[in-house]
């Protein structure tokens, strides 16, 4: 027997074996409850992953899975899993959910980046409320008159939340779309992420506006509030926010300042501090009356979005948040949308008619207004479709209309489909209209191998395009980028790009906006150095003062499944020589033990642009090579000399880095020796050291290619270079001799494509690290106590693109 009403209801039971049922109970009924939402949101998720969906199109489909417009059909399941009882308890713990995420969504949202797109983000954003509000206000007079019961709800109040479900857009989903697509820092994502935050902010007044005039629901019939207490409410609403703003906010800068980087501290008090501000915030405006939602987002406004706190923060409870507790509350939704509620041929006819008006209204608003600014037709049409976005925050506001019983059933219903009718297609019709991000193809790839290290062209300048993951690969890039920097006249060109993760926590759209004026795809324009206070440009910027070196910045706010496509774009729009990426694995001394300082995925990301690159690649296998960088920036001339070893068995990659190798050996600074090994033991001396041929891949006038580019590299460092000889058969100890000696600094080898000899010397040997080669895993491995650092060299081949890893 179900429990008959909730005063009989306890926490938890005695157990099975006491005769007690654990689902008539609060806390076990809970748990099982949780454990369903999950599973069945993250099960719809990945179903409609292939499709690029946001997450958010999975939780409110489950939410209304489980409810009575599926699942809910079965009363015994109904009565079973989600017993009238246990509705208060959920929507409880779904409240403190929404009440923090309320709180995220106000901290993600950068009010500076209203004022960096100036009149015309403002613009766009005001004729797309203005315009859906408009229609909503038209459509809601047939609405009242059509849907059965809503007739007795106030006019105003009815127009307004009908309005605001129609104009608002959802921020968060929004920003999701955009970085999955890659537009979040494009001209169109710029624009409409600002607009979305003018769109946010109104929509929340306008909320706020209408649960002051919606007044408090008992029972079936609406009690309306009068004028004088209607206006008290928004006064007082309206001082609420000016005291955030003016009292809390000088607070809350100084707390950030405290948990800065500078002071390497967050202590555990400033976060109690700042999440006891998040739930008395609520309950300010909720006794007020207005939704106590509205003072988490006000309090999430007041926390400053330039420095580490903010992300500190979000790291801090998103997970929990936005993980566990906001599923319930899509749920708790779910279970109050009922389809069956829309009956015959009329009712899904309004249907049909509120999403018409609420796509013509903000797609065409913003596509007239977006005109008027000078955006292009294609961007102008993009932006209407991205602003359309709906999602959680429309449900939001659907809830609080139910609640306040100015939406009945059937008008809920109706709400809800529409703004996961809306949000399903805001993906595919961008994608249609506009896509930025050119697919590379192999007619591009083919032309940028041909500008090699040591060549020289009109400009004179050596371009290369350096990934990195955070501040601890600038010292190592540094020292790479010195030792490649020739004395001659010749200019390196360094592409500086930063590659973040982006994932669906809110810190990560955090982190883009710190970074957003970059562009196509995240790289529209590169900077130069100085234009930023981040730490990375800051470091590079100190070395570009004294170096002639040209250094320019940008960043890539990426899927790890897609982060590939952003490097290789720059690389065939920059017509770069080469990709430098660092490993995945650091070590920071020597005598500790190598760790992952970046996620897993990261190797994949390493691997897929080995496989498609359109010109050399480099890893970076990095053991404290930056240890002295310092040293090497600010006094050039008391340095001692880099010490670089060059492996050399033959093949294409292996000559690719003899040709690096020939730029480093022009440089002063740097001390090289090359290591190459033979069938047998030469008896020749060291000006013929290349009296056997090695190469048995390819021949040209007779000389091999190898004997053509180790005689080239002999020739140009004209024996500034030490040279020594091994025999292949021993290639492995003598590698691994090289790396545990406290001799170089830094190892080159090519990735692989040996001659056939060479491998068979290698075949033994199982590969660690898939994808830098038989020579680069030994030397990346961590079993064997290698202290140098490596870089490993693949250079392009059309001809091989599709040869296998080894």
């Amino acid at each position: 027997m179900l429990p008959p009403n909730i005063t009989s209801i306890n926490t938890s039971s005695d157990g099975a074996w006491q005769g007690d049922n654990p689902l008539n109970f609060a806390f076990p009924l809970l748990i099982i409850q949780t454990a369903l939402v999950l599973l069945t949101s993250h099960c719809l998720a990945f179903l409609i992953k292939p499709l690029r969906q946001p997450k958010v199109i999975a939780e409110i489909l489950g939410g209304i899975l489980l409810g009575p417009s599926a699942l809910g059909r079965n009363k015994e399941y109904l009565h079973l899993m989600f017993p009238s009882w246990s509705t208060p308890i959920l929507e409880s713990v779904a409240s403190i959910g929404l009440l923090f995420f309320l709180f995220l969504v106000g901290l993600e949202l950068d009010l500076s980046s209203i004022r960096r797109n100036g009149k015309s983000a403002f613009k766009i954003a005001l004729a797309g409320i203005t315009l859906p509000f408009l229609l909503g206000a038209g459509v809601s007079l047939f609405l009242q008159k059509a849907v059965d019961g809503e007739s007795k709800v106030g006019y105003g109040q009815f127009i307004i939340f009908i309005g605001v479900s129609l104009s608002i857009t959802a921020f968060p989903v929004l920003a999701r779309i955009l970085a999955d697509l890659k537009l979040l820092t494009t001209q169109v994502g710029q624009t409409a992420m600002a607009a979305a935050a003018f769109n946010d902010i109104a929509a929340w007044i306008l909320l706020a506006l209408a649960v002051s005039l919606a007044g408090k629901a008992s029972g079936t019939e609406s009690h309306h509030p009068s004028s004088l207490i209607s206006i008290w409410v928004l006064i007082s609403g309206v001082a609420f926010v000016a005291f955030m703003l003016i009292v809390v906010r000088p607070i809350m800068d100084w707390v950030a300042h405290q948990c800065s980087s500078d002071n390497d501290l967050v202590d555990d008090a400033y976060i109690c501090l700042t999440l006891v501000g998040v739930m008395v915030s609520g309950f300010l405006t909720d006794l007020i009356g207005i939704h106590a939602i509205f003072g988490a987002f006000v309090f999430g406004l007041t926390i400053p979005k330039g420095g580490d706190f903010a992300v500190r923060l979000m790291k801090k409870i998103q997970d929990f948040v936005s993980g566990l507790l906001l599923p319930l509350y899509f749920a708790s939704s779910g279970l109050k949308t009922d389809v069956a509620k829309i009956r015959g041929v009329e009712a899904w006819g309004l249907l049909v008619l509120v999403i018409s008006m609420a796509c013509a209204g903000k797609i065409l608003g913003t596509f007239v207004m977006a005109l008027l600014c000078m955006i292009p037709v294609r961007e102008s049409l993009a932006l209407g479709v991205l602003m359309n976005t709906k999602g959680l925050v429309e449900l939001i506001v659907l809830n609080i209309g139910r609640e306040k019983k100015v939406l009945n059933d059937e008008m809920f219903a109706i709400l809800v489909l529409m703004a996961l009718f809306t949000t399903f297609m805001t993906t595919p019709m961008v994608m249609a209209i506009y896509k930025p991000l050119r697919r590379l193809n192999p007619q591009n790839q083919q032309g940028l191998e041909r500008q090699s290290p040591s060549a020289k062209n009109s400009k004179d300048e050596f371009k290369i395009q350096a990934c990195v993951h955070g501040p601890e690969n600038v010292p190592a890039l540094i020292n790479l980028t010195e030792l490649i920097r020739t004395t001659e006249g010749s200019t390196l060109k360094l592409y500086v790009m930063r590659l973040v993760e982006l994932t669906d926590r809110s810190s990560s759209i955090l982190t883009v906006q710190k970074t957003r004026k970059n562009g196509l795809p995240f790289v529209n324009r590169f900077r130069r150095a100085g234009m930023s206070h981040d730490q990375i440009v800051a470091s590079l910027e100190a070395y570009n003062q004294l170096r002639r070196v040209t250094i320019l910045h940008s960043t890539a706010i990426s899927a790890l499944s897609t982060m590939h496509e952003d490097i290789l774009h720059v690389a065939e729009e920059k017509r770069v020589a080469m990709i430098v990426l660092p490993f995945h694995k650091q070590r920071r001394g020597e005598g500790e033990e190598e760790i992952d300082s970046v996620s897993h995925g990261w190797r994949e990301v390493n691997r897929t642009v080995l496989l498609n690159a359109p010109c050399s690649v480099a890893v970076l296998v990095d053991r404290g090579f930056g240890s002295g960088v310092h040293q090497t920036v600010a006094e050039p001339a008391a340095t001692v000399p880099k010490r670089v070893c060059i492996v050399f068995l033959g093949g294409p990659d292996d000559r690719r880095g003899l040709d690096l190798g020939g730029r480093m050996a022009e440089n002063s600074g740097v001390k090289v020796t090359f290591v190459r090994f033979v069938h047998q033991a030469s008896e020749a001396a060291t000006g013929g050291i290349a009296e056997r041929a090695t190469s048995e891949i390819s021949t040209e006038n007779g000389i091999s290619l190898d004997e053509a580019a180790v005689d080239d590299f002999m020739r140009k460092c004209d024996g500034s270079v030490e040279c020594e000889e091994k025999v292949m058969g021993t290639v492995k100890d003598e590698v691994l001799k090289i790396g545990q000696s406290r001799d170089y600094e830094l190892v080159v080898a090519g990735k692989g494509r040996f001659p056939s000899t060479a491998l068979a010397e290698l075949a033994d040997h199982q590969p660690e690290n898939v994808g830098l080669g038989p020579i680069g895993n030994i030397l990346a491995s961590s079993e064997h106590g290698i202290l140098a650092s490596v870089l490993v060299i693949q250079q392009h081949n059309a001809a091989d693109i599709n040869e296998a890893s080894v």
